[in-house]
């Protein structure tokens, strides 16, 4: 099975609906695929929870497929969105100083795409 791990560095609303819905569109091709969600993308946080909001929808959606690995823990406290990751059930990621790092989905062998 292709393991692909899809990062969104990317804090623009339609870049990161993108990420979901190609992960989504992944996973119903048979890929195991994970969402982390990094940087500049972790003030959009508060947005997956909101009903009617362009995220909302493809995030539940991912979130029942189980496949948002997580949050970036530095990041979002540094966002102050860190309580709504949590509150949203999604884990805060800090296994490199603080972040999620890459190197642990390469040993895992996923292929890494960065948005």
């Amino acid at each position: 099975m292709k393991k692909v791990v899809l990062f969104a560095f990317n804090g623009e609303i339609m870049c990161f609906v993108h990420v979901l819905l190609n992960a989504l569109d992944l996973k119903s091709k048979g890929y195991d695929v994970r969402v982390v969600v990094e940087g500049a993308a972790t003030k959009l946080i508060p947005d997956l929870g909101v009903e009617g909001n362009l995220l909302n929808g493809p995030f539940k959606k991912a979130k029942a497929e189980n496949i948002i690995d997580g949050a970036c823990k530095a990041c979002s406290e540094k966002m102050g969105t860190a309580g709504d990751a949590q509150a949203l059930g999604l884990t805060l990621l800090a296994d490199m100083w603080g972040h999620p790092g890459i190197a642990r989905y390469l040993t895992e062998g996923y292929e890494v795409i960065t948005f």
